[in-house]
């Protein structure tokens, strides 16, 4: 049974940094991309950043190009998202989402592609 468990949000100021951690379990997720999706009372479920787990290739938002880092640990089966110079805009919540496939052509996966999704994180960027 495929897990994906976030953590890392909390309140941070404006301009302010935040990594957020997903811990993938409950298969090998070579041949998957990982991802990084966010959600705002009232919006559709939007694509942040994803990262193929085998070559490493990345795919960022134009929102948060330049701002965010997407990364994993193959050892631990981690997935991190840095957030650098955060805004109010940012304030959301964020999954962590697992899609089987990969994509070298550098189109993000939309939300109903993909197949797993972890229960959320909170990011508040407040004074």
């Amino acid at each position: 049974q495929v897990q994906l468990v976030e953590s890392g949000g909390r309140l941070v100021q404006p301009g302010g940094s935040l990594r957020l951690s997903c811990a993938a379990s409950g298969r090998t997720f070579s041949g998957y991309t990982m991802g990084w999706f966010r959600t705002v009372p009232g919006k559709e479920r939007e694509f942040v950043a994803q990262i193929c787990w085998s070559s490493g290739l990345t795919v960022y938002a134009d929102s948060v190009k330049g701002r965010f880092a997407i990364s994993r640990n193959n050892a631990n089966n981690l997935v991190y998202l840095q957030m650098n110079s955060l805004n109010s805009d940012d304030t959301a919540v964020y999954y962590c989402a697992a899609v089987r496939g990969t994509d070298y052509s550098g189109r993000f996966y939309r939300p109903d592609e993909v197949d797993y999704w972890g229960q959320g994180t909170q990011v508040t960027v407040s004074s």
